[in-house]
């Protein structure tokens, strides 16, 4: 396939996993300046793309600096996806993703995420509708598995499909947050998945990264909620994975990077963007010095100026 951008990165590959409500554009953009490799979008839904929802439609706006930056489609019927596919590429997208290992309650109270685990044929049919109508690399997200079906089943299901690359996360859905993760299954599917495997799952320390590269083997890995108020985790793990060696961000440096999310937010969504910040904020202030009052004021600050006032009185 042309225009694999896979194929150009340097390995091990870093990269920001999609994040609802959490891996928007300003976010992107920040992370891309630590280092991330690639960046993935919010969960963007098919079918709501497909009915032109302005809404949905909004979600598709970001900026040169994030690319190469991946779109990730969730969706279970598969009529869905030509129109899609054919939205987010005209859109810019550098790659897209098809979502089928998120275990959120109301994605798979409709029967989709993890969910469709259960159903590798459907699994194949959007893979292989996907593909056939797009010009730009498909890659999945998975997870280590789903009652008795495993990411090896489905491995195994689309192995004749020109996939790019898979990220999969190793949990399993019984537990999908804070049981330990499954290095073994990780390592299986690097071994028998053609592409680019990104290894996901509690990396949320730069230590946490290089134990997942050389239990499993993987091309790279996925940071996601390691990130929570650290997107500068991106440059731990690289400067760890170089030397083993890295620098934690002082008071200083992290109202820095505080007052730049926030400005980047607001660029792209105005004062809204400034909202939607908060809970950014928050976890950027744990740890400081009478934390529950500065998250008080933060989780109501409205405006650029409101937000340097309080940062000021950060000591």
């Amino acid at each position: 396939m042309k225009n694999n951008f896979w194929t150009k990165l340097n390995k091990p590959i870093l990269s920001l996993a999609p994040m609802a409500g959490v891996s928007d554009s300003a976010f992107r953009q920040l992370c891309k300046s630590f280092g991330a490799d690639v960046v993935y979008t919010e969960m963007v839904s098919a079918d709501a793309l497909y009915h032109n929802s302005k809404k949905t439609l909004e979600m598709l706006k970001f900026s040169k600096s994030e690319q190469p930056v991946v779109i990730q489609l969730f969706g279970k019927r598969v009529e869905m996806f030509p129109k899609a596919v054919d939205i987010v590429q005209k859109a810019g997208f550098a790659g897209i993703d098809l979502n089928f290992g998120c275990p959120a309650k109301k994605v798979v109270a409709h029967g989709g995420g993890v969910t469709l685990m259960r159903d590798l044929d459907k699994c194949y049919e959007i893979v292989k509708t996907v593909c056939e109508n797009s010009k730009i690399p498909v890659s999945v997200k998975i997870r280590a598995g789903i009652d008795k079906v495993t990411a090896i089943d489905f491995v195994e299901k689309i192995k004749d499909l020109p996939v790019s690359a898979l990220m999969i996360h190793g949990r399993y859905f019984k537990n999908p947050f804070s049981s330990p993760i499954d290095y073994e299954m990780i390592k299986k599917v690097k071994q028998n998945f053609n592409g680019i495997v990104i290894g996901n799952g509690g990396i949320n320390t730069p230590e946490l990264a290089k134990e997942m590269i050389e239990k499993t083997g993987v091309d790279g890995v996925g940071l996601a909620r390691g990130l929570y108020g650290k997107p500068w985790l991106f440059k731990q793990v690289k400067d760890y994975l170089k030397k083993e060696k890295y620098k934690d961000l002082d008071l200083k440096g992290i109202k820095k990077v505080a007052l730049k999310h926030a400005k980047l937010a607001e660029k792209m969504k105005g004062k809204w963007g400034i909202v939607e910040t908060r809970k950014h904020l928050v976890y950027y202030s744990k740890g400081f010095s009478g934390a529950a009052e500065i998250r008080s004021k933060l989780v109501r600050v409205e405006n650029i100026k409101e937000l340097k006032n309080i940062l000021s009185q950060i000591k």
